[in-house]
């Protein structure tokens, strides 16, 4: 099969992958709820469960991309993936979404650093603000479509149908894309043989010893760590908390379409926003990218507390929406932050996947914690106790404003110094 262009083939990748997601998402909370009858912990421990696998093998799997090559690493997670969703699909049990979940989860750290640093290294560092930004728009169309196809595949046969369908689609993608991608930014050995243990581990010290090295990168992954644990209560609770105010009514449509009404008027206003950015991100400079940052994620904050506290449905419709929104702008933007401050290529997919594991750290210790407090309390409690997680984060972004996106530690390493660490 002939290569594709990096930045279509990656495009493409957005699209189809996004599509292939949406059509499990989309409908898997019915799932858990109508068919499998999962009760409000189990619904966390499937958070939980995926999570616990991401912070397992992050930092093992970034490795695997950084030694053997970004595209054999993500044709295993997305095969990996599937399966997951096709084993969580496929039998309703609650073991079964557990180990699902938790091979998805597996599968996903295959993916996430190996990801970003392919395209990456295929296009530049300097040039990547952009591309991650059209790709956001493209993931936003490709789910869009995946939306209405899980609608309808739910409502002609059934909500397990429709997870199993997306697991299979995200299969036939992985397989596609490993034939079309091109890898010309990263190197094999030039002796052609295979990496010792020794080699493996000492990828992983290298990116590492680069993150302790690096204040600025010590301050991503505290952020990373407040944001993985404050979302993990609204994705878990969104819907619950909906539930709980009262769907309008909508004809004598099942209330699964209102959920796919919600999640398309997200992605809609993630395309338009990621227009903006692709124009933007290119000469941003690091003090802009975490002036952004800072004021977007307060704008998050806020949006969660507004979604938290609403007596009404169309008041957390607006929370909800401006919530979905700002997430959907920071994670380019955090992207092209993240990469920009990764200064050897080598280790670039294992930092990420350090940067992964922080996040999966916050989100497996912030999900149990905050769905106790939904339990004890309420779920409006646990939204907005969610929220006030996030004020860290808003501090250590200020702090990066300060120094100019920058650490001023970092700027003191002689050359000697960052050759010892990468």
């Amino acid at each position: 099969m002939r290569r594709l262009d990096p930045v279509r083939a990656y495009l493409l990748l957005e699209l189809a992958l996004s599509a292939a997601f949406a059509i499990s998402f989309t409908v898997s909370a019915v799932y858990f709820v109508e068919t499998v009858g999962m009760n409000p912990l189990e619904l966390v421990l499937v958070g939980t469960a995926m999570e616990a696998a991401v912070f397992l093998f992050e930092i093992p799997t970034g490795v695997v991309a950084d030694t053997y090559g970004r595209k054999r690493s993500l044709l295993t997670g997305w095969l990996v993936m599937g399966a997951g969703l096709v084993l969580a699909g496929s039998v309703p049990a609650v073991w079964a979404v557990l180990a699902g979940w938790a091979v998805w989860g597996l599968g996903w750290t295959f993916t996430s650093g190996a990801y970003e640093a392919w395209i990456t290294d295929e296009v530049g560092a300097d040039r990547i603000g952009p591309v991650f930004a059209r790709g956001s728009r493209a993931g936003d169309a490709g789910a869009l479509l995946g939306i209405a196809l899980s609608v309808a595949i739910a409502a002609s046969t059934s909500t397990a149908t429709a997870v199993v369908t997306g697991g299979v689609a995200v299969a036939v993608v992985g397989v596609a894309g490993y034939l079309a991608m091109p890898e010309t930014g990263w190197r094999r050995r030039e002796d052609g043989t295979s990496p010792t243990v020794a080699e493996l581990r000492r990828t992983a010290g290298d990116g590492a010893r680069l993150v302790r090295a690096q204040p600025l990168l010590l301050l991503i992954l505290a952020i990373t760590f407040f944001a993985g644990m404050s979302t993990e209560a609204f994705d878990r609770l969104w819907q619950a908390h909906l539930l709980q105010l009262g769907l309008p009514e909508l004809g004598s449509l099942d209330p699964i379409y209102w959920f796919g009404i919600v999640e398309a008027a997200t992605l809609g206003l993630g395309m338009l926003a990621a227009s903006v950015l692709v124009r933007r991100l290119q000469s941003v400079t690091r003090a802009g990218l975490a002036r952004t940052l800072l004021v977007v994620t307060a704008v998050q904050l806020a949006a969660a507390v507004l979604f938290g506290l609403a007596g009404a449905f169309a008041v957390a419709l607006v929370g909800l929406l401006l919530y979905r929104l700002t997430r959907s702008v920071v994670q380019p933007v955090y992207s092209t932050w993240l990469n920009r401050s990764i200064p050897d290529s080598s280790v670039r997919a294992t930092v990420l996947s350090i940067t992964s594991q922080a996040d999966a750290i916050g989100q497996t210790a912030g999900g149990p914690a905050l769905g106790a407090v939904g339990t004890v309390f309420s779920i409006r409690a646990a939204l907005v106790a969610g929220a006030a997680v996030l004020a860290p984060a808003l501090g250590l972004y200020g702090r990066a404003l300060r120094h100019h996106g920058r650490e001023p530690e970092l700027e003191a390493l002689d050359a000697a110094t960052v050759d010892r660490v990468v």
